[in-house]
């Protein structure tokens, strides 16, 4: 199920702004991976880095959930019964989703 509305951080230029620093860290961890690898780093210390950069991921996801769930769920429940339950089950299943990865 995917019901498309604008995100929760669209008209909030700050929110925004947080998530697109946090996604330019983590493509620079990303990028940082891939040097230690071409220069045949220690396994132990790669798989360190993987782990930090999932745990940015993971803390980044967990903030769009809460911004989702303050603002794309209580607006649709505000909207109608049948509307806010379709927002829980949409993120419903994208914690589904999280705790899979």
């Amino acid at each position: 199920m995917s019901i498309s509305a604008a995100p929760g951080y669209a008209d909030n230029p700050d929110s925004k702004a947080k998530h697109l620093a946090r996604l330019k860290r983590i493509e620079g961890q990303i990028r940082g991976i891939g040097r230690m690898v071409e220069e045949e780093k220690y396994c132990i210390d790669v798989l360190t880095q993987i782990s930090a950069a999932t745990a940015a991921l993971h803390s980044l996801s967990v903030s769009l959930l809460t911004e989702h769930m303050n603002e794309c769920v209580v607006s649709a429940a505000r909207e109608s019964e049948e509307a806010g339950q379709e927002k829980v089950a949409e993120a419903s299943a994208a914690i589904a989703r999280l705790i899979k990865s």
